[in-house]
């Protein structure tokens, strides 16, 4: 059956993605969650979609998805090195005091180095090196780490491995375009190069003056997560029931709602709730908890409230305590993502608790226990300096507080990350992967599982490490969306949507036709993933530029820079949702400082791709 020349199995598919779109955008689901759904729906409706069990699966098999799994491993490679972290400091002692240069050093850097390393942990690398440019250049952070998210997303523009996007482009190029067995390893790097160029100069002068300045320059971690009113200092009388009782007994039976951080005694600072220390009168505690938990606690127990002290970041730096605080971003691929705080184990194992979450721009204070934590989730901590060094190799959390940088010395390069005598090893492997890519008849796929393989067999990379590496919800949504991709194409959904496009070349020109395709897919990469936007759009754009008589690979660069490049939501690239908290951004800076330059670069884009490729 048919309908408006549709096939049912057509319209099955349409049904699906609508589905899909509102799952994708409601977050109703994980983006992966709902990707594995897409699966089971295509191989169920093998009678009328036409795609086989095999078929439906076959993503996982998609040399894009193997090449993206390659490209995170050969990634974490080069992270082990510290060569990003070194990069990054010996540049920083060259910007000191100069805000100008400090904005100049940190786009000029990550979008070069995000052409061949993969740009979400070269941004969880630079956050607390950009925050600490920023404190002593005397300018806020928000005005360096929006830039330094745009930047890293416009070197993913430079080369094949920049993106996931664009060796997705490339497996489709090989697929629908007659003659081309996909894309050259630097065969768009001119047009990424003149779109960097261009995305830099608009980051150093109009992105700059609209850049706002959300978190004060000498601003601590307590005063970016607000916490004025969740701190608070009170003083033991001595008629108070808490004398004589020791503090791991009051921790105990306290309300749940308050947490004993530090009793302070005659000059000597005890870390609550560790020690067995008993209270006794003018003893003075540091606590946790709301304002009207705060008072509760001081009324019943008959204790007085220092309102005029405030708890400040030095109340747990200058103690001789084992805690500090420090602030963190939870990853994509965290083991801890769905997780509940009590569930994560670190309260137990590594004596951490969590003050504080920010989540797109949304500040939770209270019921942190019962949050279960999600990708970009921004925390406030109070650890000791063994669990930030145990974090600083992990993969579960990212610390991007500049204060651990000067627990050790952030102007050394050798104490931030000591290059070990692999390093050299580690580089010339991803030198020989990119150049064997790009000189060779060698598909990327083969040369990308030779480098893994080079450096799992040197030593440069372990197992464990390898594997911690992969977001592998990215991967499972690859495997998700591209059999949909796929079922557009066998049942006729693509060309039909194509040739309703088409119409539009009879009163448009190609390169308007062209241009509206860069529009369209920067709009929906804002809203859902760019990796789904962009697969639902390569058939439809191909099978478009053929109707028209167009060049079949100008559309099919036209979606891939497009989905490459989303500037103007805080979920459009995760690189934006990690900078989100440590900025303390709002969802709108994102679309006042991202829609102009996502038009700037729907411009220069399209007329880049006609002068160099034709339209």
């Amino acid at each position: 059956m048919a309908v408006a020349g549709l096939s049912t199995g057509a319209l099955l598919v349409f049904a699906l993605i609508g589905v899909a779109l509102v799952l994708f955008v409601s977050e109703t689901f994980p983006s992966d969650v709902t990707a594995i759904g897409i699966v089971v729906a295509i191989a169920l409706a093998e009678p009328w979609v036409g795609l086989t069990p095999t078929e439906a699966i076959s993503g996982f098999s998609n040399p894009a998805t193997i090449t993206i799994v390659a490209m995170y491993m050969l990634s974490a490679g080069v992270q082990q090195t510290g060569i990003v972290e070194h990069l990054g400091v010996r540049l920083a002692s060259f910007t000191r005091g100069d805000p100008d240069r400090a904005l100049l050093a940190t786009v000029c850097t990550t979008g070069p180095i995000a052409g061949v390393v993969n740009n979400t942990p070269v941004v969880a690398v630079f956050i607390p090196l950009v925050q600490d440019l920023a404190r002593d250049a005397d300018v806020s952070p928000s005005k360096l780490l929006l830039p330094l998210s745009y930047a890293a997303i416009l070197g993913g523009t430079l080369t094949l491995i920049g993106t996931a996007t664009n060796i997705l482009a490339s497996d489709v190029a090989g697929a629908l375009i007659p003659g081309r067995d996909g894309i050259g390893m630097f065969e768009f790097t001119p047009l990424g190069i003149v779109v960097l160029v261009v995305g830099i100069a608009y980051l150093l002068t109009i992105g700059r003056a609209l850049t706002p300045a959300r978190v004060p320059v000498d601003a601590d971690p307590l005063e970016r997560f607000d916490m004025e009113d969740h701190l608070g200092r009170v003083v033991v009388r001595a008629e108070s029931p808490l004398v004589g009782r020791s503090v791991d007994d009051i921790a105990e039976t306290v309300d749940t709602e308050i947490a004993l951080l530090q009793l302070r005694r005659d000059g000597e600072v005890y870390a609550l709730p560790d020690g067995d220390a008993t209270v006794r009168p003018d003893d003075r505690l540091i606590v946790h908890g709301t304002l009207q938990a705060i008072n509760r606690f001081r009324e019943t127990n008959d204790l007085r409230h220092l309102h005029r002290e405030d708890v400040t970041a030095a109340t747990f730096d200058e103690a001789p305590t084992a805690y500090t605080l420090a602030t963190a971003i939870v990853p994509e691929n965290s083991e801890f993502v769905g997780e509940t705080w009590g569930d994560t184990g670190l309260e137990r194992f590594h004596r951490t608790s969590v003050l504080a979450v920010r989540r797109e721009g949304v500040l939770y204070r209270t019921d942190l226990a019962e949050i279960e934590l999600q990708p970009g989730d921004h925390l406030l901590l109070r650890t000791t300096p063994e669990t930030i060094e145990y974090f600083a190799d992990s993969p579960e959390l990212w610390l991007v507080d500049e204060r651990v940088l000067e627990a050790r010395d952030a102007t050394d390069p050798d104490s931030v990350a000591p290059l070990t005598s692999r390093t050299p090893l580690a580089l010339s492997i991803v030198l020989v992967v990119v150049f064997a890519a790009a000189a060779t008849p060698a598909p990327v796929v083969i040369t990308a599982l030779g480098g893994v393989f080079a450096m799992l067999a040197t030593g440069c990379l372990s197992p464990s490490d390898a594997y911690d590496a992969v977001s592998w919800n990215v991967i499972f949504l690859l495997a998700g969306v591209i059999p949909l991709g796929l079922a557009m194409e066998r049942t006729g959904g693509a060309t039909a949507i194509a040739d309703a496009l088409a119409t539009s070349g009879e009163v448009l020109p190609a390169l308007a036709v062209l241009y509206l395709f860069y529009v369209v897919t920067s709009t929906l990469a804002n809203v859902i993933t760019p990796v789904a936007t962009v697969v639902l759009m390569l058939p439809v754009a191909v099978d478009t530029a053929l109707q028209l008589g167009a060049s079949p690979f100008a559309f099919l660069l036209a979606v891939t820079f497009a989905g490459a490049t989303a500037f103007m939501t805080p979920i459009g690239y995760q690189t934006n949702l990690m900078v989100y908290g440590p900025g303390g951004y709002k969802f709108t800076d994102f679309l006042r400082v991202g829609a102009p330059l996502q038009l700037l670069l729907s411009v220069v884009t399209t007329v880049g791709i006609w002068a160099f490729w034709g339209v």
